[in-house]
């Protein structure tokens, strides 16, 4: 396949998981550990209104990354809404965005995850992740 064809719909995470603005950050942080994921697009009314990461939620307070650590850092999030801690307006892509494009925006803004959005709303989410996928198909293709 040319790398020209390379386009993100093709390496992309359909329907990834999301919380809303109004979710707590609690709720927010325990979805991803749960899912082993570092990010979740925030959607409110099916448009893309935000990001939030397992990192802004830990920038909130100083935590131990432990069990123990997490049990404590609840308490200190109680009320805390993902709305307070989240990248509002996230840079995303199209599902037409060449893969290229989207690996570029990635690096240059020292981003791990960028959501895909298609007519405003959003229909998935390419992470280093997905690329990782990419390169590994090329590399057996390869031989």
């Amino acid at each position: 396949m040319d790398r020209q064809q390379l386009l993100v719909q093709d390496w992309m995470t359909r329907d990834p998981l999301t919380v809303g603005p109004d979710t707590s950050a609690v709720e927010a942080y325990e979805r991803m550990r749960q899912r082993k994921i570092h990010r979740l697009p925030v959607v409110e009314n099916g448009r893309l209104v935000g990001i939030v990461t397992r990192s802004d939620i830990e920038g909130t307070g100083s935590f131990q990354r432990t069990e123990a650590g997490w049990h404590e850092a609840r308490f200190a999030l109680a009320g805390t809404s993902v709305e307070e801690v989240m990248t509002r307006n996230p840079i995303s892509v199209t599902v037409t965005t060449p893969v290229r494009d989207a690996v570029a925006l990635m690096l240059k803004h020292h981003l791990s995850g960028l959501p895909v959005v298609e007519n405003e709303q959003l229909v998935g989410i390419i992470t280093e992740t997905d690329i990782f996928r990419l390169v590994l198909d090329r590399c057996l293709a390869e031989g």
